[in-house]
């Protein structure tokens, strides 16, 4: 396998990093995490989206997009995590869009992958992340099931309805199109599936919720006998279509943390080489020295991880990736905290940006060690499990 990078993907890497030096520093990052959209519109439509492609790098060209693969998308991934970036790339570029293109009719990928691409139309995946199956098999009850809880269909006169709560749905408060999992067929009967819903729609009831990472917003999704349309044929499974978003997203995800916890030690080793103690450096003492190579180490290993994962987009290698980047990320951000001293502590300094990001992306898409014991038993180590 060649590891090194093409020309064109270290174009996409340098030409993002630039921008986002530019417009996303952590101030900026602040005051757009804290808009009504919850990120910077203009970016992402007009430079992110209208001049980078960002949210169509994944996508065929017939519909629009660069026609790349999940290895220029983790490239990129890397780029925003070293930023934080607020946007919605997240729901509608690594949740939505592919499953879009694999389940829906070609009506429906005419008219939604398009505008996906070009940032005019953003989504969001109303439906709890653990039908993903990143750590476990994504079968459970999770959208619901039975009787009560989570969003149920109903076929009507004029369509599908549907009626439910979907919690800590990301980007959901804004989105202008969700992507909700619910159950159809009744108590004996029931099956999942995924149906498109407009963000305007009558009966749509959205709340932003309090999030740790406030430059990951969350949302609370109320639907009350809302009109809603199927995401593909009447006998689509979205099950395996969902475990393999999963595989991708979580190796974009993981890139997407090595970028940050590679920010984060950088701005940590900056600090250190100008903060002075006892009349010299206080990077230059043996055990600050040792603490930041260790962590290198880490970040590196890291990363090394989540590239393994975006070329062979295995799903062993994409939860292993994901955990690892999701402990680089959490100790870069202590340390970080640490080393700065008092500074670090307080609300004006980026720092604590950074851990809340590490702890709250453990929370959504974790644990760790969940993430390493299903890995292991896909890939037959546990006695019981086969490999998938």
């Amino acid at each position: 396998m060649d590891t090194a990078f093409t020309e064109e993907q270290a174009e996409i890497r340098r030409t993002l990093r630039e921008l986002l030096h530019k417009r996303c520093g952590p101030d900026d990052v602040k005051a757009a995490a804290r808009t009504e959209a919850g990120y910077d519109e203009s970016l992402w439509r007009q430079h992110l989206a209208g001049q980078l492609g960002l949210p169509g790098l994944a996508l065929g060209a017939a519909y629009g997009g660069a026609g790349f693969g999940p290895a220029e998308l983790a490239l990129a991934c890397e780029e925003t995590g070293r930023v934080l970036l607020p946007s919605p790339l997240l729901g509608t570029a690594l949740l939505v869009a592919p499953l879009v293109a694999e389940l829906g009719t070609e009506e429906q990928r005419r008219v939604l992958l398009p505008r996906f691409a070009d940032g005019t139309l953003t989504a969001a995946f109303a439906a709890p992340l653990a039908g993903l199956g990143l750590t476990g098999g994504g079968d459970g009850d999770w959208a619901g099931g039975g009787r009560a809880g989570g969003v149920q269909a109903r076929r009507a006169e004029d369509g599908w309805r549907l009626y439910g709560q979907a919690d800590q749905v990301l980007g959901g408060h804004s989105a202008g199109l969700l992507l909700a999992a619910a159950h159809v067929g009744g108590y004996a009967g029931s099956r999942t599936r995924l149906f498109v819903v407009d963000g305007g729609a009558p009966g749509l009831v959205r709340r932003r919720l309090t999030a740790l990472d406030e430059t990951r917003p969350q949302a609370c999704v109320q639907l009350r006998d809302v009109p809603a349309e199927p995401l593909g044929g009447p006998d689509a499974d979205p099950r395996p279509a969902l475990t393999r978003t999963g595989v991708r997203a979580a190796a974009a995800l993981a890139a997407e943390a090595v970028g940050a916890a590679d920010a984060a030690l950088a701005s940590t080793v900056e600090y250190v080489r100008v903060r002075e103690q006892f009349g010299r450096p206080i990077g230059s003492f043996q055990a600050v020295k040792h603490r930041l190579a260790d962590l290198y180490v880490r970040v590196q290993a890291a990363r090394s991880a989540a590239y393994y994962a975006a070329w062979e987009t295995g799903a062993v290698s994409a939860r292993l990736a994901l955990a690892q980047g999701l402990e680089a990320l959490r100790a870069a951000a202590g340390e970080a905290i640490q080393l700065h001293g008092g500074i670090g502590f307080t609300w004006e300094h980026h720092a604590h940006l950074y851990f809340k990001r590490a702890v709250a992306d453990e929370l959504l898409f974790g644990p760790v060690g969940a993430l390493r014991g299903h890995a292991a038993g896909l890939a037959g180590i546990f006695e019981g499990e086969s490999a998938a």
